[in-house]
């Protein structure tokens, strides 16, 4: 994720940082512009048509669809939006678990080997689940504290450890049936986290959505230069690839932000999320 700040304008509007759309749009903007101004040659010095042809109208055609074309990728960056923000309330839930789970095996006075057991698998908990979301099968070494099958569902096995330990302590007598109640439920909520993330992770945008934004966006920015170059004449071949990268970099903003679990420079801090529950729980427990 960019950390960045918001009132500096100058950076963002003089800066070209690598998360910009432009990167990835502009072999298909100079291509746009190429066929931009072979169309406006065509129209204007070859087939010497004029403004009073039939095929100036395809301009009050962009005229109509443009507000079809406007609320689709409103509605498309909400949703990826709605996503990403669901995300990383699922990840403040999971760090304030965490924190929460932590205070109460400290205030059991636990040994000191019980003790150093939940101080390694709650932060292990955040680190499975975040190599589980991005669909690595191996994310660090084992511990003779909780020791994992790469083959299976790792957090799952991960919070079974925790429950089955804290199940030992309670027939050991070192905890309480109601204080197993309250500690279980922590546990339950590590489970539905995941389970949250994993419902943003597996259910993409449905891809008949998706496809028919993109072939819209095309055709629409196709169809310019047919009926515009009357008004506008060569000038298309710097307006028409302003269009392409605005639509465009819409689309491409929420594919990115929709899986805010990876890499991107736009998805959420998942590392920076993971270390700092490692570091607080060690805190609380050392």
């Amino acid at each position: 994720m960019i950390n960045y700040n918001p009132k500096d304008w100058f950076t963002f509007i003089f800066h070209v940082h690598k998360a910009d759309t432009i990167h990835k749009l502009w072999p298909l903007m100079i291509s746009m512009s190429i066929f931009s101004a072979f169309v406006a040659f065509l129209e204007l010095n070859v087939f010497k048509l004029s403004k009073s042809d039939y095929v100036s109208n395809i301009g009050m055609m962009h005229s109509l669809l443009g507000f079809v074309i406007s609320m689709l990728l409103v509605f498309r960056t909400n949703t990826s939006y709605d996503r990403w923000w669901d995300g990383r309330k699922l990840l403040g839930a999971l760090t304030n678990v965490s924190r929460n789970f932590a205070m109460k095996i400290k205030a059991l006075k636990l040994p000191d080997e019980d003790t150093r057991f939940f101080e390694y698998g709650i932060p292990k908990y955040a680190f499975a689940l975040k190599e589980h979301l991005r669909e690595k099968k191996y994310f660090g070494k084992n511990s003779f504290l909780i020791e994992v099958e790469e083959s299976k569902h790792i957090p799952n096995q991960i919070a079974g450890s925790i429950i089955l330990r804290l199940y030992e302590l309670t027939s050991q007598g070192l905890i309480s049936q109601e204080q197993l109640i309250v500690l279980t439920n922590d546990v339950n909520q590590f489970t539905d986290i995941c389970g949250g993330c994993e419902r943003i992770k597996n259910t993409p945008i449905p891809f008949s959505y998706s496809a028919f934004i993109k072939k819209f966006v095309f055709i629409y920015v196709l169809t310019i230069p047919i009926g515009w170059v009357f008004s506008l004449g060569y000038y298309l071949v710097l307006i028409v690839p302003f269009i392409l990268y605005v639509l465009a970099s819409l689309e491409l903003i929420a594919e990115e932000i929709e899986d805010p679990f990876g890499y991107d420079a736009n998805d959420l801090p998942v590392d920076q999320i993971c270390n700092n529950i490692e570091k607080h729980v060690e805190e609380i427990l050392s």
